[in-house]
């Protein structure tokens, strides 16, 4: 039978156009971290590799630092707000269940009425948002697309765990992702590893405010009681996640090189997300890298913003000129799930 549905009309191929980012104005060193917990300075740095990280104020909220990043990524892709037919955003940290803070977003910038949806990939969600981008560019259903990671991840740290108060820092990433004529993005070697769920995870489900009683109230079976409850927060596995990390995606970063038909000699940039020096360092090692290879380290003074972590990277290199429109990148982002998301690109 003969399929009455006409075929898509979109462009041959998707390229990142321009990058913009913000960074909250409030810079956290890690003397403020060691007020809350056992520690070092010295110890931060040679387990993390992070001295300072941004923290937002309460007027940095989500929705402001995407529009102030969105904005820069516009301007630098040279386009309209008006042209952008679609606005992804990755966050965890978006406490509204509905609407998606990406319909905010859209509105705030001016895009008209593109399709505005949110993701949750954790730390590799700008890859996630990148391969949907993409494929929404060649299948023609939008001309330019929004992508977005943003993080308030200072919401989510408990500042008593040793393990994690130093990690994690505020920050939005954009890219705009339109047409080309030739390759740009590469293909995404992406997946899953759910069995290690528990390895990063958020400590409490928001139901447990719904389920235990006010105070004075005699909390449900199996319910902690209300005076026992923190608010929650992200944690995990650090040796558990370190060595997942290190071994497992040095593999899907290779692969991610073969799927687009490019060796470590052929790159001028790797943007892996920027979790922890040790990973990056560690990662650069197993991949053989050349020494030519320009390698994002902003983890030591931007920390963790899981999903806005790549965005922020890339703009910083160009922005400082590190690297420089045309180059050949590897990014990779990886975190809470277990997911990853792994990609050869052209800068903007």
């Amino acid at each position: 039978m003969t399929s009455k549905i006409k075929p898509s009309k979109g462009a041959p191929y998707a390229r990142i156009m321009g990058v913009g980012g913000y960074r909250p104005t409030r810079v956290v060193p890690n003397e403020e971290i060691l007020k809350h917990i056992d520690s070092s300075d010295e110890w931060i740095r040679s387990r993390s590799g992070i001295a300072t990280r941004h923290w937002a104020s309460p007027e940095e909220t989500v929705a402001t630092m995407s529009v102030e990043a969105s904005g820069k990524a516009i301007a630098d892709a040279g386009i309209t707000p008006e042209q952008i037919g679609a606005v992804i955003v990755s966050t965890v940290s978006h406490f509204k269940q509905t609407p998606a803070i990406a319909t905010e977003i859209a509105h705030r910038i001016g895009a008209g009425k593109p399709a505005a949806f949110d993701i949750s990939a954790g730390c590799a969600g700008f890859g996630y948002g990148l391969t949907l981008a993409k494929g929404l560019v060649t299948e023609g259903s939008a001309e330019y697309v929004l992508v977005l990671g943003v993080e308030r991840l200072s919401d989510l740290t408990d500042l008593e765990d040793r393990a994690t108060a130093f990690l994690f820092g505020d920050g939005a990433g954009a890219v705009i992702v339109g047409p080309a004529n030739e390759p740009a993005i590469g293909p995404t070697v992406w997946g899953s590893e759910g069995d290690k769920s528990e390895t990063i995870k958020q400590t409490l489900g928001w139901d447990v405010y719904r389920t235990t009683p006010l105070p004075g109230g005699d909390a449900p079976e199996g319910r902690p009681a209300p005076e026992e409850i923190r608010y929650p927060a992200i944690t995990q596995e650090g040796q558990s996640v370190f060595r997942w990390a290190v071994f497992e995606m040095a593999k899907v970063a290779q692969q991610a090189l073969d799927a687009a038909g490019v060796s470590p000699d052929d790159l001028d940039v790797f943007i892996p997300h920027q979790a922890n020096m040790r990973i990056i360092d560690s990662m650069v090692k197993t991949l053989q890298l050349p020494e030519s290879v320009t390698v994002a380290r902003d983890v030591e003074t931007t920390g963790n913003t899981s999903a806005a972590s790549i965005p922020l990277a890339m703009e910083r290199l160009l922005a400082t000129g590190q690297a420089k429109s045309g180059d050949t990148a590897l990014v990779i982002g990886f975190g809470a799930g277990l997911v990853y998301a792994a990609t050869v690109v052209t800068l903007p």
